[in-house]
């Protein structure tokens, strides 16, 4: 393995007896032969290359190079205590230094990636780290002041944060989520955030969703997924997911769709997300949704593309508006 590695780096081979027997023109031919196949080319699973290709097409083989190439480090500027401006400023004096992106006022991209944890900038709440894809979700919202607005699955709170910082600070985030560490995650990082108009939920049972029924003017389910659109941050991921798994996380999917809508008022917003690019955990669970619930139109949606963007995959917008119920 060690030669087979040398010969495929174009390394001079040591003259070494462990090394006699290997043929250095063999091993480039397999190399070029094995590489014209896409589950190889890529390292994936068989399944995941068939279900990639099956939902997507021809789409698939750009989509899953993508999510092979390393991933930028995106902050979001917490715009409630500093200006990206001012925060790129102090970043600098830090020794990191960035550029803007040109799609969100929030974000900016690390030129060289470095920890950026142990930075006064980050202790202080002025950032948190946030893909330019996962910037897009709090905003399509359509955010008012002093809005109350739920997050039904909150995790450790990346979008609850993002959501409070635009409400400036006003109105009320309610973060549920079933696990509580995740929520206690939050409670930290909203204080470093300065951020105090988050109030957080365990959901216990199907109760903690009916004491909430239409209280909210927004209703945010960034529900569990496969993260096949951020497999270029985890890419241990594609080792670990399994098919069985992600038809049980689409029928999750669907149960929360249907059973957690009854939170948001009559005439409020919903708006569905998820890190994957799979169809069959956006576009058509949002399609199934909306033929069960005639009470909601779709707005629109938005599909963001690793291979077009350059930066994760996701549905981030399966947007919907609930009329009066009956």
């Amino acid at each position: 393995m060690v030669g087979i590695h040398f010969v495929l780096q174009n390394l001079t081979l040591p003259n070494w007896d462990e090394f006699s027997n290997l043929n250095s023109e063999a091993i480039q031919n397999k190399k070029k032969e094995f590489t014209k196949i896409r589950k190889i080319r890529e390292s994936i699973p068989d399944w995941l290359d068939e279900r990639g290709y099956s939902e997507l097409g021809d789409q698939w083989p750009n989509e899953i190079s993508a999510l092979n190439k390393q991933a930028s480090v995106v902050i979001r500027t917490n715009e409630f205590l500093i200006s990206r401006d001012e925060l790129q400023t102090k970043l600098l004096e830090e020794n990191i230094d960035t550029y803007k992106s040109s799609e969100l006022s929030s974000a900016l991209i690390l030129k060289e990636r470095k920890n950026i944890f142990k930075t006064i900038s980050f202790k202080s709440g002025f950032f948190e780290v946030q893909d330019i894809s996962s910037q897009l979700v709090a905003p399509s919202l359509m955010i008012e002041p002093g809005m109350r607005i739920i997050d039904a699955c909150a995790g450790a709170g990346g979008k609850t944060l993002h959501i409070a910082t635009l409400l400036n600070n006003k109105g009320k985030v309610i973060s549920l989520d079933t696990e509580a560490w995740k929520l206690n995650e939050l409670k930290k990082r909203a204080g470093r955030n300065k951020l105090q108009n988050i109030e957080t939920r365990l959901i216990e049972s199907q109760k903690t969703i009916k004491r909430l029924k239409e209280t909210a003017d927004r209703l945010l389910l960034d529900v569990p997924c496969s993260g096949i659109g951020v497999l270029k941050r985890n890419p241990d991921t594609k080792w670990k997911l399994t098919n069985e798994r992600i038809n049980e996380l689409i029928l999750l999917q669907k149960d929360i769709l249907s059973n957690y809508q009854v939170m948001l008022k009559p005439g409020g917003l919903l708006v569905y997300s998820t890190c994957s690019i799979l169809p069959s955990e956006n576009q058509y669970q949002i399609n199934s949704f909306l033929e069960m619930h005639k009470n909601f139109s779709l707005i629109d949606e938005k599909i963001i593309s690793p291979s077009a963007s350059g930066f994760d995959g996701f549905y981030k917008i399966g947007r919907a508006s609930c009329r009066e119920r009956v």
